[in-house]
């Protein structure tokens, strides 16, 4: 278990990283960078203290978080979600690709380590030493898993750029080399490793991309493209306490001919495997598990602030107010309930892994597209216009000038006007700044495209109990039990 200040130290290894045209000599000093560096830090520092509970020896004898397990009870994946609840709280959930997520899915895949054996190359040892490897230096792994948006109506081997998306460009008996791109690595500027795979689905012929791999973020050869900051250019974190410190940036990564020793290879040439690798072992679960919790806590808080604009305000006592707060709060039970349901109902798989029931995890995440959308929309319309009417930065309550008219007249009952706007900026952030509408976007396609989400639901709800269920409901009548009834209605009116 590393502390923060042995991780913003990994990070000074000469990697690749780009942001509005120019190289980046040190990401955990540059402005863009420089607040979701000492937040992850700040994580690590939570759970290397030993007072936080986040500790854990394990199965090989060494000392790791609980975020890495992998359950093999119900007891377990209690404390796994109370590992992964309490790193969320740190950054409220607006951290969606913190140290916890990745490694979900590498527990998932050591969890089922014979899905990738392959003959005498033994990727099944590659995964479960690579995520050892992780628990055991306590790694921030991200990932990219998705190919670049160029022309979807055309197979990866189809496109006129055989690398359009990251593929092998050649192979020897040290590994492979990997050229292309891939997206869309979040944090993956401020990461350790990432992990490079394609969850969509591939076809006969797309051979050179069913690959996967871990890449170390420094490696040679490897470039982290960067979408603009939202930390940048802002007055303070008062004015932006979301934006300035839990931006994690989102990058575009180039493959220029990057050598992958065989070590690091779970997946090559597999088209199959490429699939399997997440839905026929626990990492497609375990890592959407702890989505939902972190999805979770931050649905609490943004409940939590809309209650509290609206006893600011005065309004609380109003029936439509209370309607809007009733509303939110079901929304974030329906998550809170279908998250705890999957585990509680959770299912022993063969390879000994205690994991969630997919029924219920994949019911909540089909919601998810349209469900934070509408808890946005709900505080947006408790704000009102309180979070336009707002100084342009914490500079105007310090200067005497301005600070007598905010002090008198942006005020609410009991709170002085430092309170009212501060916590009218936070709303702001979570709604108007260009950091809310990301994680808008986000949100809505955290699990792929809304449709794809709404598959996993369909495959993973278990129809079968439910057909048999009206079969068996309607064995037990037919046109012949009709038609006696007709008869004997008849012979009533008869007699």
């Amino acid at each position: 278990m590393r502390d923060g200040k042995q991780y913003i130290n990994s990070l000074k290894d000469g990697r690749t990283v780009y942001i509005d045209g120019k190289k980046v000599s040190d990401v955990t000093s540059h402005p863009a960078f420089r607040g979701i560096v000492d937040t992850i830090a700040g994580m690590y520092d939570f759970s290397a203290n030993p007072g936080n509970g986040m500790i854990r020896e394990t199965e090989w004898g060494t000392k790791g978080n609980k975020i890495y397990m992998i359950p093999t009870s119900l007891e377990e994946l209690i404390q796994r979600h109370e590992a992964i609840e309490k790193l969320a709280a740190q950054t409220a959930g607006f951290v969606g690709r913190g140290p916890d997520h990745v490694g979900g899915f590498l527990a998932g895949f050591a969890g089922n380590k014979s899905k990738f054996a392959d003959g005498a190359r033994h990727f099944e040892r590659n995964v479960v030493d690579f995520y050892r490897k992780v628990v055991d230096q306590d790694l921030y792994v991200t990932y990219a898993i998705v190919p670049p948006q160029t022309d979807k109506t055309k197979a990866a081997h189809e496109k006129s750029n055989r690398f359009s998306q990251v593929g092998v460009s050649s192979e020897n008996s040290r590994g492979i080399v990997v050229k292309g791109a891939q997206m869309l690595a979040t944090g993956g500027a401020v990461s350790d490793y990432v992990f490079v795979s394609c969850i969509h689905p591939l076809k006969p012929g797309d051979e050179d991309y069913a690959i996967s791999f871990a890449v170390p973020s420094n490696a040679k050869g490897l470039k982290f493209h960067c979408r603009r900051s939202y930390a940048t250019g802002k007055p303070s974190t008062f004015d932006y306490p979301l934006s300035t410190r839990f931006d994690e940036s989102d990058a575009f990564l180039v493959f220029d001919d990057v050598f992958i020793p065989w070590e690091d290879v779970f997946v090559f040439r597999n088209v199959a495997l490429m699939h399997d690798q997440f839905f026929e072992t626990p990492a497609h679960v375990l890592g959407n598990n702890q989505a939902q919790i972190r999805l979770l806590v931050k649905l609490k808080f943004i409940l939590g602030i809309a209650r509290k604009v609206a006893g600011m305000n005065g309004s609380d006592r109003i029936p439509g107010v209370i309607e809007k707060l009733g509303e939110m709060a079901s929304l974030v039970s329906i998550i809170e309930g279908m998250t705890l349901s999957s585990e509680y109902r959770g299912i022993m798989r063969p390879e000994g892994v205690f994991s969630p029931n997919p029924r219920f995890l994949y019911g909540a995440i089909a919601l998810q597209s349209e469900l934070y959308p509408r808890v946005l929309h709900l505080l947006r319309d408790i704000s009102g216009a309180g979070v336009l009417q707002l100084p342009s930065s914490f500079e105007d309550l310090l200067n005497p000038e301005t600070s007598g008219d905010l002090s008198r007249y942006i005020v609410s009952p009991n709170h002085t006007s430092e309170e009212r706007i501060k916590l009218f900026k936070l709303a702001w952030d979570i709604v108007g700044s260009e950091f809310a509408g990301r994680h808008y976007q986000y949100e809505m396609f955290y699990a792929g495209a809304p449709f794809i989400a709404k598959s996993y639901a369909f495959w993973n709800y278990g129809f079968e109990e439910i057909e048999d269920f009206v079969e068996d409901f309607m064995s037990k009548y037919d046109f012949r039990s009709s038609s006696k009834q007709a008869e004997g209605k008849a012979g009533k009116k008869g007699n």
